[in-house]
């Protein structure tokens, strides 16, 4: 039962025999040494020596040897005839008798060291896969874990259907443990109350597992309050007090997820030991996830007041400055009176009132206006929103609790004495309210409020402050929610100082960095010295065209001229696009999934491992259907497949960590072809935002003129190697720093690419991004615009550097404050070795602990001041360097042209997502990603092919010109018209070695 319900019969056949062999793996296991020779003589005949070889190899290749070892990749099997002698032919009449090759089995193990599994392994191996078991459910996985575990000790693989077994006694006993860590959590009471998220409230109109589940789609205080009664009826459970700590992480991920997806007829018909763990995690996550989204609502809902208020403040200026130019025109009259010299002192009022005339005085008087407070009138704005925020910040402040750091609490002073006052319905503000967080800009209207005694006017403004200020300190982690995960202390996510204390010595060696503040201090005088004396080399010269200094000290950073493209290179292109075949899109991912296999990735939710033969061509009809924008119903009326049958599929195998892994698989594979190698080492990588427009409601969407006329939009940020693959997606704000995400996208790369190096534009540029980067063992390489204007630092006395550089030092306008680095310096590598290690996201520490305002963060200062050394070493060498700087320009090129490729490839619906939630953009952008690659890897192996063929037809192809053959130009490629995946038919028109016939070579005509 076990193998028929994980492995099909085609799947068992290949766990048995011999798979193909790679050349780095036929090096590494089957190089005999002069001892395994020896060893293998005592076989004597040559088909026992040769079959025994075989045997001795495949045992730590595969953890196991097949019984049909005369089935060995001919290639091994040469290897060793080769070395040993014996005719390959040999091998046919090996192990006649099954006893044979088992005896001999029994040697190699033992001389080899490898163990077979008796009770005592057995009993490893079980309590092993108990703990993964713990952690994943599918079968699949659990036995490739074993299958690593047992090579891991040497220990002989024992037969497919016994590890089988094995692994679903696991998964039985991981049930079994699962129910025992949380049935003391299920009281009656708790049951009834969860069999009742699974029953259709009539008030509701859906059961309440499903009204938890639906996120918002808007910042409305409508919203705010739907959120606010899902926060109440959770909270009803002790749902945010329940602990299930008990239960690994990736358990409660896993059971959670099945549950968000299960229909509540499917969990009612679940046994309790499997139904109620499920309920139990989806309430403790929507616990902490429906905190969130409340308070990403409030945050947005006040910000949403806050921008309409500074446009009505813009446009209000404007007309302010139209009404003034009347009486600027009055004033430079007066001006011109009053400044002239002839004019004495006893004549000037007269001939004011003469040559102006009286009339035009009164007139100008009688439309005089007030002068406008520090903000413009900012607040003043803001005011008229009062109505429209005491919609939901009364319930919000009643059912959040808040918390801070050192400088929050007159802040939270005054969110405490407000929820006081909401909660009493009194209007006026007490006298001992705390008005110090309250930004200077806005200190005068409490102050004149105050002087007026305008009790009204006053807590409106007092009222806003609060109201901002708590918004303000939830962004930057000043304040912070008990209970909540993103807007949690920023602090509970850094290594302790006890955690970090026995890991400080191997995270310095891992990301080369000295432990000691002075030894890195030194290394960084070092570098800098050295780079400055070849700016200053550079400078010395004063040749037009480059980097040189004006007469009067300015730097000239000329831009760069276009790249020099070889002609040869446009005509290989247009005779490459004409040799490939012409193939629509869905062809293009059959054919790249046949070499990948990346749909394998592309894993069951809840665990599932029987795959339907039409799963493969659901899957890819629903990654066609998301990059191309689509839509499931549209590619339902296009393919045939019905609608339910796609949406199902969607909703069962896509989530964004198995995009991801789809997506590694074809990065991966793309890496290892020889043209990617043309490319680049797959050592540098760009990222930057592209954006999309929008149609509905979304709170993740934007108003962005700049970018959607007519409606709102989000931004998605990808992160590409040098070999064309985009190796990272995320959906972020349109309107949030992209310079938060930049190192979140490296640190988290799941490929085989050895990323060293990153290129961004001025966004990515922060002192923080330089300094996180280096502390990481990476190198920040930004094309910063006006870099010429950038502040930057020396190490020493100006005196000593200037003498030193006569022409560089002058630039360098500011000391680097080395005792506050030298200070803090363990803490920055704690907080890189967190950043590193998965305990905090980059974009966490970039995003909250450097935007801090708490007073004395020296953290904070110590990491800035360490980014502004560290971009002051790449800006002198990147100035220094044309050929640097061509090289960080052609690698941010490729990110634009992917770009465009992405945006030709989301061509329905006008380009505009119609998804509404966060992780269903997020879905959707991951399928765009997996096209993406799947077309630059298709055409980067099909222009392989290419060469070759014109290379063994005698054509010389340089391979400094194939470096100029991008695979994002997909002329070859067409999205359009009626999608169609037929595998079989697809799989057929390919040659014996899987690959279409090019068509014929066609030089174009150089006219």
């Amino acid at each position: 039962m076990a193998t028929r319900d994980v492995f099909s019969e085609d799947e068992m056949a290949r766990l048995r025999s011999f798979p193909e062999i790679g050349r780095v793996e036929l090096i590494r296991h089957f190089t005999l040494t002069d001892a395994d020779e020896a060893f293998l003589r005592k076989f004597r005949t040559g088909r026992n020596v040769l079959g025994a070889a075989v045997q001795l190899c495949a045992l730590p290749w595969l953890g196991y040897v097949p019984d049909d070892v005369s089935s060995a990749p001919a290639a091994a099997v040469g290897r060793l005839s080769q070395r040993l002698g014996v005719p390959m032919g040999e091998l046919r009449d090996y192990g006649a008798r099954s006893q044979t090759r088992t005896d001999h089995l029994r040697e190699i193990a033992a001389y080899a060291g490898w163990r077979t599994t008796d009770a005592a392994e057995w009993k490893e191996l079980d309590e092993f896969l108990f703990a993964r078991a713990m952690e994943h459910d599918s079968p699949k996985l659990l036995f490739r874990l074993a299958c690593e575990f047992l090579i891991s000790g040497r220990v002989a693989r024992p037969g497919v259907v016994y590890l089988l077994e094995h692994v679903a006694t696991a998964r039985a006993r991981a049930r079994e443990e699962t129910w025992a860590r949380v049935e003391h959590l299920l009281s009656d009471r708790r049951r009834a109350e969860l069999d009742l998220l699974l029953v259709s409230d009539a008030y509701l109109g859906r059961t309440p597992l499903a009204w938890l589940g639906v996120g918002p789609t808007s910042s409305s205080p409508a919203a705010v309050k739907a959120e606010l009664e899902k926060l109440a009826y959770l909270r009803r459970l002790d749902a945010h007090t329940m602990d299930l700590s008990d239960l690994p992480a990736e358990r409660r991920r896993f059971l959670a997820g099945v549950g968000r997806r299960l229909t509540a007829q499917a969990l009612q018909r679940r046994e309790p030991q499997r139904r109620y763990p499920i309920l139990l995690t989806v309430l403790a996550q929507s616990a902490v996830d429906v905190l969130d989204e409340t308070l990403l609502l409030f945050d947005q809902a006040i910000s949403g007041r806050e921008s309409a208020a500074k446009a009505k403040m813009t446009e209000a200026l404007a007309e302010r400055a139209r009404g003034g130019e009347n009486r600027q025109q009055l004033l430079d009259e007066i001006l011109a009176i009053v400044l002239d010299p002839v004019v004495g002192d006893e004549q000037v009022g007269g001939l004011i009132r003469t040559r102006v005339g009286m009339e035009r005085l009164r007139g100008a008087w009688a439309v005089k206006q007030e002068r406008l407070p520090r903000d413009h009138g900012h607040l003043a704005m803001m005011d008229a929103s009062m109505n429209y925020l005491r919609q939901f910040a009364p319930a919000v402040l009643a059912a959040v609790q808040f918390a801070g750091g050192p400088g929050t609490e007159l802040l939270l002073q005054a969110v405490s004495m407000l929820a006081g006052l909401y909660a009493t319905g009194t209007r006026k503000v007490p006298a001992s309210a705390p008005v110090g967080f309250v930004p200077t800009k806005w200190a005068g209207y409490l102050g004149a409020a105050a002087e007026s005694g305008d009790v009204t006017a006053y807590r409106h403004y007092w009222e806003l402050c609060v109201l901002v200020g708590l918004r303000d300190g939830l962004r930057s982690g000043d304040v912070f929610v008990p209970g909540s995960r993103r807007y949690a202390d920023p602090a509970s996510f850094l290594l302790t100082p006890q955690a970090w204390e026995p890991q400080r010595i191997e995270f310095c060696t891992l990301v080369g960095k000295p432990a000691a503040a002075a030894d890195a201090l030194a290394q960084a005088d070092d570098e800098l010295h050295t780079a400055l004396g070849e700016l200053e080399t550079l400078l010395a010269k004063g040749t037009t065209g480059q980097v040189r200094l004006t007469d009067d000290g300015e730097l000239i950073i000329p831009p760069l001229t276009a790249e020099d493209v070889p002609a040869e290179a446009d005509v290989l292109r247009t005779e490459l696009a004409g040799m490939l075949p012409r193939l629509p899109l869905a062809s293009v991912l059959v054919e790249v999934d046949a070499r990948t296999g990346f749909t394998d990735h592309l894993v069951h939710a809840g665990g599932k491992v029987n795959r339907p033969a039409e799963l493969k061509r659901n899957l890819m009809y629903v990654i066609i259907a998301e990059a191309t924008n689509m839509g499931l119903t549209a590619m339902a009326e296009s393919c045939g497949v019905p609608y339910d049958v796609l949406a199902w599929t969607a909703e069962w195998y896509f989530r964004p960590e198995t995009l991801e892994a789809a997506n590694a698989a074809i990065v991966n594979y793309h890496h290892r072809l020889p043209l990617t190698r043309s490319f680049g080492t797959g050592t540098l990588s760009s990222s930057d935002g592209q954006r999309f427009p929008v149609k509905g409601k979304s709170i993740t969407a934007r108003h962005l003129s700049r970018y959607f006329a007519r409606g709102q939009g989000i931004s998605t940020y990808t992160h590409v190697s040098d070999q064309h693959a985009t190796y990272d997606t995320k959906v972020i704000v349109a309107t949030a720093p992209e310079s938060h995400y930049v190192l979140d996208g490296i640190l988290g790369n799941e490929t085989d690419l050895p990323i060293h190096e990153h290129a961004t534009d001025t966004h990515g540029a922060t002192l923080a991004n330089f300094a996180l980067f280096d502390l990481v063992g990476k190198q920040l390489s930004p094309r910063i615009r006006d870099l010429g204007k950038i502040t930057l630092y020396r190490t020493g006395g100006k005196a000593d550097f200037e003498d030193r550089y006569p022409l560089v030092g002058p630039l360098l306008t500011r000391r680097c404050n080395t005792d506050l680095i030298t200070g803090m310096w363990d803490d920055l590598l704690r907080v890189a070795a967190s950043v590193k290690g998965g305990h905090a996201t980059a974009a966490l520490v970039v995003g909250k602990l450097c935007s801090s305002k708490r007073q004395q963060n020296a953290l904070t200062s110590a990491i800035k001041e360490y980014g502004a050394l560290r971009r002051t070493l790449y800006a002198t060498r990147y100035l220094a360097d044309e050929t640097y700087r061509r090289r960080i320009s052609r690698q941010l090129n490729k990110g634009e042209n992917l770009h465009a490729l992405r945006r030709s490839l989301a061509y329905a619906a006008e380009g505009a997502l119609r998804r509404r939630h966060h992780e269903q953009q997020s879905e959707q952008m991951w399928c765009l990603t997996v096209a993406t690659n799947a077309i630059v890897c298709w055409s980067t192996e099909y222009h392989g092919l290419g060469v070759a063929a014109l290379r063994r037809d005698g054509r010389e192809v340089d391979d400094e010109v194939l470096a100029h053959i991008w695979p994002t130009h997909h002329e070859n490629v067409h999205f359009y018209g009626t999608h169609s995946v037929d595998i079989d038919g697809e799989l057929a028109q390919l040659d014996a070695d899987g690959y279409r016939p090019l068509r014929p070579a066609v030089l174009p005509s150089l006219d």
